[in-house]
């Protein structure tokens, strides 16, 4: 993905809520957000962003558009971002969740053949600290320094941003990549970005427990990652393929629940493990292991 500070900015669904709040709070922060998109009859401006109905229109009217950032009920953001594509838009930032699987797929496929770049869906958005901010997370809690982040947890970005502020270290780039089970951009390719960024000396990975892009970051990592690496996985100590029903049932599974002797170790942690990945037990960990880590930056022996 390429962006810039005087990247032109597309919001589609500016009218849903996120979109009058956010969009607002993002160009008084200084992204230049040219036009908006919706599908209600309202086509005034939005605090001087002109709206449209089409995005073919608001590219005859502003000129080319860097980015879509998508904000549409799930249901019509396969629709968006089609459309998107066809007005010759070749980078999307989904941040609305619960999308349809099978429309997203659609989606990605269409986005190969007309080589889109596509970040979500369920996606925060990305976020180089006083420089460039697009989506929802709150800038407040970023400021610039040495630590990339990368998320596919929804909204612990900015409680670990804030968390690594507070500890003195501010972060070079954050991305969120989406908390959906289908996703457009993945781990790989922004660890490989990362690696290569003379400004990110280390990176904090966000993920989910019992995933497989999180197996496929580990083995990513031990292959091609010399940067040291922190990772958090919330949830992680949680019990799986158990079902509860209502609050007694809950209590009383709960009372007489006794954890195995030996559990079986988390796929995805062992493949951390072996590429020398620090795992953090909480978020108040994560600043203490990067400091240990950048007082010894070498992360393979």
């Amino acid at each position: 993905m390429k962006w810039e500070a005087d990247s032109k900015i597309l919001i589609q669904g500016i009218t849903h809520p996120l979109g009058l709040g956010y969009a607002a709070r993002m160009k008084a922060q200084g992204t230049n957000i040219v036009a908006g998109i919706t599908l209600d009859e309202q086509t005034s401006d939005i605090n001087d962003i002109p709206v449209f109905t089409l995005v073919e229109d608001a590219v005859k009217a502003v000129g080319e558009i860097d980015i879509s950032l998508i904000l549409s009920p799930p249901y019509e953001v396969l629709d968006a971002g089609l459309e998107a594509m066809a007005a010759g838009i070749e980078q999307l930032v989904i941040v609305t969740s619960g999308v349809p699987p099978l429309d997203l797929i659609t989606l990605l496929e269409q986005a190969q053949v007309t080589h889109t770049f596509v970040l979500g869906s369920g996606s925060e958005g990305l976020l180089v600290p006083d420089q460039f901010w697009l989506g929802v997370m709150e800038p407040g809690f970023y400021s610039k320094g040495p630590v990339g982040i990368i998320s596919r947890c929804d909204r612990l970005m900015d409680e670990v941003a804030n968390s690594l502020t507070q500890g003195g270290f501010g972060q070079s780039l954050a991305i969120s990549l989406g908390s959906d089970g289908v996703m457009g951009s993945n781990f790989e390719q922004w660890l490989q970005i990362m690696e290569e960024d003379e400004t990110t000396k280390a990176i904090v990975l966000l993920g989910q427990p019992y995933s497989s892009p999180e197996l496929l970051a580990a083995q990513y990592i031990n292959s091609a990652i010399e940067k040291p690496v922190i990772a958090y996985l919330p949830g992680l100590q949680a019990p799986i393929n158990r079902s509860f029903g209502d609050a007694s049932s809950i209590i009383a599974s709960q009372l007489s629940y006794q954890q195995g002797a030996n559990p079986r170790e988390n796929q995805s942690i062992l493949a951390l493990k072996k590429a020398k990945v620090k795992i953090a037990n909480n978020v108040d960990e994560i600043p203490k292991l990067v400091k240990r880590l950048l007082s010894n930056p070498r992360r393979k022996s």
